[in-house]
């Protein structure tokens, strides 16, 4: 009887630290807001390099050639009313027909200082969760892991509006697969320009799609 009770007691502890864990879980991955909150919105043209150069003055920009595209993009969003500290954002703009990121960004904003170019384990959570955005994180190329792309990064809510510029170039027949990047010719409504949200441990909350 004693052995019974205590083997009843042990599974309910057992079962109570479960219910913790899977508590914490579900709290650490709960979104502080969903994105109807921010009311995010983005716009994406090609343009010359007077009018890019302008859009993210003073800081620079890459300079296209002859046969090559310059793509600048803002994505603005409202200030949520109780933002989550330490909290980022990434926008990626990818080409749906390749699923690849461009291989440089120059970026600005209203905080200047909330804003960079990278890659991070959030992308790969959000690729993994939404089939549209794959190839904005890590590829699989012959038992290898590679990123060659490059993101934005936003480290506050308060640096909308962000404005990125990318320059597509004429694809190289000799750049190894692990090394390619979205390429020229494009037609805006090749490319795809979305929101992440990330919490502070790098946890991928939601994504969502604001061009095409």
């Amino acid at each position: 009887m004693r052995k019974s009770v205590g083997l009843a007691v042990g599974l309910a502890l057992v079962l109570a630290g479960a219910g913790a864990v899977a508590g914490r879980r579900w709290w650490h991955d709960r979104p502080p807001y969903g994105p109807e909150v921010l009311n995010a919105r983005a716009t994406l043209q090609l343009v010359d390099q007077a009018t890019s150069d302008a859009a993210l003055g003073p800081v620079n920009t890459s300079v296209a050639g002859d046969g090559d595209q310059i793509f600048l993009g803002r994505v603005a969003w409202d200030r949520p009313p109780h933002p989550q500290k330490n909290g980022s954002f990434r926008i990626v703009l990818l080409d749906k027909r390749s699923h690849l990121l461009p291989g440089f960004i120059a970026v600005t904003s209203a905080e200047p200082e909330d804003v960079s170019t990278g890659t991070d384990d959030a992308l790969d959570k959000a690729q993994q969760r939404y089939p549209w955005l794959q190839g904005v994180g890590t590829r699989e190329i012959d038992g290898s892991y590679w990123s060659s792309g490059s993101a934005v990064f936003v480290d506050s809510v308060d640096a909308s509006p962000v404005t990125f510029q990318t320059v597509l170039r004429a694809a190289d027949p000799e750049t190894p697969p692990g090394q390619m990047v979205a390429t020229a010719p494009a037609a805006v409504e090749d490319l795809l320009v979305a929101l992440i949200c990330v919490g502070p441990d790098g946890q991928m909350y939601w994504a969502q799609r604001l061009l095409h």
